[in-house]
C-alpha cells in the first residue's frame, strides 16, 4: 500500500429506493464523493446493499444506475481495486459486475492483512445471535435452485415483482431501526467479541445496520459500522496506520 494512498469503505446505498428521484439524487452525491477521494484512492470496498434490488438474468440486468456503474468502471480501468460485497438486497448479483466493470465480488466476509493490521470485512447480514427467520430466508434466496427458477420468469414480470417487494422494504417505508441498542445488545458487536475468542483482529468492518458505529471490542480491537448513504452519508478510511469513521456532506 502506497503511503500516499488510502483505502475507503462504504455500504448501504440502496439505490432504487424509495423512488427514482430520491435514488438518483443520492447516486449523484455518491459519485461526487468518489470524485473527491479518487486522487488518494488506493482501494475501494463497497460493503453490501449498494442496490436495493438486483437480479441479473443471463441476458438482462435491471435498468438504471448507469452513472455509478460508469464511474466504477472508470476507477477500475485506472487499476484501482474495487471490492464488491453482496448484501441481503443484492444477493442475486452474479458475474455481470465482475465482467463488465472488473470488481472483485464476495458473498461471505473476508479476512485481510493490510499494513500489518488484521481486518475482518463483510456486509453483516445473518451474523451474530438471533434473527433465525432471516437466516432461513437467506438460505432460500441463496439456493441455486431458487435462483434458477426465478431466472425463468420473464424479466418484465420478475424485475417488476422484485421492484414491488423493494418498495415494501424497510428502506422505502422508513421502518429500519436507527436506535443504538447498547453494545451488549448490538448483535454484530457480540459477533465480534465471539470471533476475538479464537483469533485477533484489529478492525471489524460491517454494513447492514444502517447506524454509524465506532466501538471498542475485546482488549484493543475496533468494530466499525459504516452507516448508510440514505441519512448518514458515512464511510470509513484507512490511511495505513489507523481506521476512522467519517461523514461526507449531506446533499
Amino acid at each position: 500500500m502506497s503511503n500516499s494512498k488510502k483505502i475507503y469503505f462504504a455500504s448501504d446505498l440502496h439505490l432504487g429506493a424509495p423512488n427514482t428521484q430520491s435514488s438518483l439524487k443520492r447516486e449523484k452525491h455518491f459519485i461526487k464523493w468518489l470524485n473527491q477521494i479518487e486522487p488518494e484512492l488506493g482501494e475501494l470496498y463497497l460493503v453490501g446493499d449498494i442496490f436495493d434490488f438486483w437480479f441479473e438474468y443471463k441476458h438482462a440486468v435491471p435498468k438504471g444506475f448507469v452513472r455509478l456503474l460508469g464511474k466504477l468502471a472508470e476507477i477500475a480501468d485506472k487499476g484501482i481495486p474495487i471490492h464488491f460485497f453482496i448484501g441481503n438486497h443484492d444477493m442475486w448479483a452474479f458475474d455481470y459486475l465482475p465482467k463488465e466493470i472488473g470488481v472483485k465480488m464476495y458473498r461471505e466476509p473476508i479476512e485481510r492483512e493490510i499494513n500489518g493490521k488484521q481486518f475482518f470485512i463483510g456486509h453483516g447480514d445473518g451474523l451474530g445471535p438471533g434473527d433465525r427467520k432471516y437466516k432461513m430466508l437467506k438460505k432460500v434466496f441463496a439456493n441455486p435452485a431458487c435462483q434458477w427458477l426465478f431466472g425463468w420468469i420473464h424479466p418484465n414480470l420478475g424485475i417488476g415483482l422484485a421492484n414491488y417487494w423493494s418498495k415494501k422494504s424497510r428502506i422505502s417505508t422508513g421502518g429500519y431501526d436507527k436506535q443504538f441498542l447498547g453494545q451488549e445488545n448490538e448483535w454484530l458487536a457480540q459477533y465480534c467479541e465471539r470471533k476475538l475468542q479464537h483469533k485477533h483482529y484489529d478492525y471489524f468492518i460491517f454494513g447492514h445496520r444502517h447506524l454509524p458505529l465506532d466501538l471498542k471490542v475485546g482488549q484493543n480491537s475496533k468494530y466499525i459500522n459504516l452507516g448508510d448513504w440514505i441519512q448518514d452519508f458515512t464511510f470509513a478510511v484507512f490511511d495505513g496506520e489507523k481506521l476512522e469513521l467519517q461523514q461526507f456532506d449531506k446533499p
